[in-house]
């Protein structure tokens, strides 16, 4: 099966210029987990996920309406092409470490492909297994918050 056959479309981008706070609002309208960031023209430039917004602008303290997704987009993100086999989207996401990828043809996104796709897809429940286990190996888990002590009586 190809990645044409189970790419999402049409896609809802964004461009580098674009306020942070338009990208948060565009992930909430569609219920999307990322965005891919495209010139006026389609290009792919970068990609740009719930997290980024999230670690790299509302974290810090910064203006959504001011920090523009240019400055927290992930560049030179991973992508396949829609005549690619879905085994070998599997392999990139799980190379990655991503849950989606923008389809690129001719240097512009005509798709987006998810783990869930591939999931959903019976021919794929294999290769989406494999990926996602590929990507739960690279999670790195917070150690376990200290434990503290209990305050001595009369301590404030």
């Amino acid at each position: 099966m190809l990645v044409k056959d189970l790419m999402t479309t049409p896609v809802v981008t964004i461009t580098p210029g674009e306020s942070t706070a338009l990208a948060a609002r565009l992930l909430s309208r569609y219920d999307l987990g990322a965005l891919p960031v495209c010139q006026n023209d389609g290009r792919l430039r970068g990609i740009v996920t719930d997290r980024d917004l999230v670690l790299r602008c509302l974290a810090p303290g910064e203006n959504p309406e001011r920090v523009p997704i240019g400055d927290i987009m992930t560049r030179n993100c991973a992508w396949v092409s829609p005549e690619a086999n879905v085994e070998e989207a599997a392999q990139v996401m799980a190379a990655a470490q991503v849950r989606r990828l923008p389809v690129v043809e001719d240097r512009r996104v005509v798709g987006m492909l998810s783990l869930g796709d591939l999931a959903r897809s019976r021919t794929c429940e294999m290769e989406a297994g494999e990926a996602f286990a590929e990507i739960a190996r690279g999670v790195r888990r917070p150690a376990a918050p200290p434990r503290r002590l209990k305050d001595p009586p009369g301590a404030l």
